[in-house]
């Protein structure tokens, strides 16, 4: 009873605790909810996060624990006023923090995984061991499918913070967190502070979000750019003639030429067929003659063409690679073999924006209502509809491809939260949709289970961040009951968020279980221990794009190109990329030489009469050495 009573007589007008920060931050309305909720989740990742393979039991009443308080505020503690006065630079500073947070915790624990984490880390360590910025090369062969602005971003962090999951990962966490940002600050431009908080919640909480701030590939940084330019466009049409829509629109043209030095030519296409679209459809083309289109196009080519040119010069078989090869070929072929049929990319957006994904037909719907006179609504559904749909239709296809889409749906969410009182209409049936995906989901797991014995020994390995995130998907289906069933939309909406961060947060958490699967950084650090200078380290029909970054050396590759056989044709790279007759000639020479291979090869090269000594097994991977090993 006296602890009850000390905590009440230490807790604000509603209830709860209000000292330090808390205290500080519970005037701002809808942001002291964000912040307690985010701030849970992060406690929830930081005591889930472990390298080891299953999580106790101990662990588990804890993260439990955790979500019944989140719960529990959120039921009890009656709804904040929204301060729509409020300084957007008090809310950027507090998002900023909260987001640091959120997806900085743990940034560092899990390897680094292969391919991506481990090409789009190797290429600039390379950049900075060898001081060349202009050809990108991978394992020491010339790689020329992407562009160089995330290289240079990649290498800035190296040789501030040297070589490390969490310097490595740093950047994509940051982009992330400007991201968010961004959708806030447009989200308040256009309907409100309160629209922009919602939107902001509901972007960073979305797993496909949430996760690629975690995972180090490019997708992250493009979708950020094309963001920030498609946003300074839409508000620098709005903003009277002067210094404001001037930087805005300047600014629209730089953000493109970042978003092509990244990822090539979606940076300029994507944002010219969204705006060409919308200009039509609005029939206003009085909006050409003032968006500063010819000077804005020279800044584009200023920022975008010198690194272009450089490379074509230094390497003359660049362009037609890059550009024909890397853009038209990969689009409209299935030349790099990752074809998926057109409606791939329908459960991708529902699972990447679980659970928001219920609210995203009654906020779509609501903004097609009259949408000749709702310039800025439809811009974004034209966004949101012509990237998927652009993506839909390439012959080459990837999860991450639709993460520029999920900015303009959270917007279009926390519009339709906070403009005016929501459709109970709408949110039922955005209620009853998310069952109906919950269960569909549900079926196709249990259909992979019964006949993929690898997701079997996945789910095994994630161990209890499989309950969790089982667990998050039915927390996320009675919070969107809630919110189905209420008139106000500020307590549902705070336990959604709360699940939300529960997810992402849990399934973060879970990841580090299947390093082993994904990263050879155990085998790596193993064989770094014995490795000598002299002593030569060799990949077996495979490529390990990790372990060149783990070892901070150049490996032999045995009977693989892959993505590097337009390299290997540009230069002679024979002293390392090998055929199988000089893999047998230097295995049996009195050289030392190590070799990392799936577990299926070692039984066929040992029936060849080649000696091999197993150091180290990790998943399907071996270690092996030439020799036998020194005890």
């Amino acid at each position: 009873m006296s602890s009850r009573r000390a905590v009440s007589s230490a807790s604000g007008p509603h209830g709860y605790q209000s000292t330090g920060l808390c205290a500080c931050c519970c005037r701002y309305g809808l942001v002291s909810w964000i912040k307690r909720l985010v701030c849970a989740g992060v406690t929830i990742v930081r005591v889930s996060e472990s390298r080891d393979a299953t999580l106790s039991h101990r662990r588990h009443f804890v993260i439990v624990s955790k979500l019944l308080w989140v719960l529990r505020f959120v039921s009890n503690t009656p709804s904040p006023a929204d301060s729509p006065t409020a300084p957007w630079w008090r809310d950027a500073l507090l998002l900023a923090c909260l987001l640091a947070l959120f997806f900085g915790v743990g940034l560092g624990e899990r390897a680094l995984w292969h391919p991506d984490e481990g090409r789009y880390s190797e290429i600039p360590r390379e950049m900075v061991e060898t001081g060349d910025y202009v050809t990108p090369r991978l394992n020491g062969v010339k790689y020329f499918e992407k562009p160089v602005l995330f290289y240079w971003l990649q290498a800035g962090a190296i040789k501030l913070f040297g070589v490390s999951e969490w310097a490595l990962r740093l950047w994509p966490a940051l982009l992330a967190l400007a991201g968010v940002l961004a959708v806030y600050g447009a989200g308040r431009a256009l309907w409100g502070r309160r629209a922009g908080l919602v939107a902001a919640a509901v972007l960073a909480t979305s797993p496909l979000y949430y996760l690629m701030a975690r995972i180090i590939t490019l997708d992250m940084a493009v979708s950020v750019f094309l963001t920030g330019a498609l946003l300074a466009f839409l508000l620098g049409v709005r903003a009277p003639p002067g210094r404001t829509r001037t930087l805005y629109l300047y600014g629209f043209y730089a953000l493109c030429a970042a978003a092509t030095l990244t990822k090539g030519l979606i940076g300029l296409v994507i944002p010219a067929l969204v705006i060409g679209t919308w200009i039509v459809l609005l029939w206003d083309w009085r909006l050409l003659l003032s968006i500063r289109l010819p000077t804005g196009l020279l800044l584009f080519l200023a920022l975008a063409a010198p690194w272009h040119w450089l490379a074509s010069r230094a390497n003359p078989e660049f362009a037609q690679f890059y550009f024909i090869h890397e853009h038209f070929e990969r689009y409209l072929t299935t030349t790099h073999g990752r074809y998926q049929p057109w409606w791939f990319f329908a459960p991708v957006l529902i699972l990447g924006m679980l659970p928001w994904i219920g609210l995203v037909f009654p906020a779509l719907r609501d903004s097609l209502t009259g949408w000749r006179q709702r310039r800025e609504e439809l811009f974004l559904l034209l966004w949101a509809g012509l990237v998927f749909a652009f993506f839909s239709a390439s012959s080459s296809k990837l999860i991450p491809y639709i993460l520029p889409i999920l900015p303009p749906l959270a917007l279009l969410i926390g519009r339709y939260l906070t403009a005016s009182a929501p459709q109970a209409k709408g949110l039922r049936f955005g209620f009853w949709l998310l069952l109906v995906c919950a269960a569909m989901l549900a079926l196709y797991i249990g259909v992979e289970l019964a006949r993929r014995p690898e997701v079997q020994q996945d789910v095994r390995q994630l161990g209890g961040g499989a309950f969790l995130l089982a667990s998050g998907v039915v927390l996320v289906a009675v919070t969107h009951f809630f919110l189905g069933r209420t008139a106000s939309v500020t307590r549902p909406l705070a336990a959604l968020a709360a699940a939300a961060t529960l997810f992402a947060g849990a399934l973060g958490a879970s990841l580090p279980a299947l390093d082993d699967k994904y990263s050879v950084r155990s085998l790596a650090t193993a064989l770094k221990a014995r490795l000598a200078a002299t002593d030569e380290v060799m990949v077996y029909r495979a490529y390990y794009q990790d372990l060149p970054l783990y070892l901070a050396r150049r490996v032999t590759v045995v009977d693989w190109k892959g993505e590097l056989e337009f390299g290997m044709r540009q230069e002679d790279v024979s002293g390392w990329m090998i055929d199988e007759p000089e893999f047998r000639r230097r295995w049996q020479s009195p050289r030392t030489v190590y070799m990392i291979t799936g577990r299926e090869n070692v039984e066929e090269l040992r029936a060849k009469g080649l000696a091999l000594h197993i150091l180290k097994t990790a998943d399907d991977n071996t270690l092996l050495i030439n020799r036998e090993p020194a005890p």
